[in-house]
């Protein structure tokens, strides 16, 4: 492995995994809802389809890592399954951390706090993969990690469980949101509910 190269990928790939994850954030609206922007861009605004394309940006670049700087594969695998589930589990536990004190998102502390987040997974994968730790024994259960992570990717979206993990905050609603609902029908419903 070009350990140079390696580390200076891991840290040119915090802005790259951000602009990914903005891109991707419009691509379902800017694509008028084709089945890759469903599967890959955010199709509404709950914290799981944040999770969603920080978590696509971050495997798409960590290909781009593995190929152009060829680290240790299994050490390389467990390394970059362990971020991608920390980074998922950090952007939760904040996002509800501070809302629940706030009562409402604050726009400028998602961004900073997903800078933040991608930031420190990109650090923690580089020293997992570069320390003198044996993570690579533990490959097959990574393995089975990114497959399961695979699975919950591709299906909540589309089946998304009623839970707030998967909620809309602007419309109240899960996964896949018609373009034609009436808003301020929906608005009037939510402000019902939550007086």
């Amino acid at each position: 492995m070009k350990e140079k190269r390696y580390k200076t990928l891991e840290f040119i790939g915090i802005p790259i995994i951000y602009l990914i994850a903005t891109l991707l954030h419009f691509v379902y609206k800017l694509s008028d809802g084709s089945t890759l922007s469903i599967l890959f861009g955010a199709v509404n605004e709950s914290v799981w389809e944040h999770i969603k394309i920080f978590s696509v940006g971050f495997v798409f670049w960590s290909v781009i890592i593995l190929l152009s700087s060829k680290p240790p594969f299994y050490k390389f695998v467990v390394a970059k399954t362990v971020s991608l589930y920390f980074l998922s589990l950090c952007i939760t536990v904040f996002f509800y951390t501070y809302t629940f004190f706030t009562k409402r998102p604050i726009h400028i502390v998602d961004l900073l706090s997903a800078v933040a987040f991608v930031a420190l997974t990109q650090y923690i994968s580089y020293r997992l993969v570069t320390s003198s730790n044996r993570i690579e024994e533990y490959f097959v259960v990574a393995v089975m990690l990114l497959m399961l992570f695979f699975v919950m990717f591709f299906s909540f979206t589309v089946f998304p469980p009623r839970a707030d993990l998967f909620k809309d905050p602007v419309t109240g609603m899960y996964g896949i949101i018609s373009e034609n609902i009436d808003k301020g029908a929906l608005h009037l419903h939510n402000s019902q509910q939550n007086p």
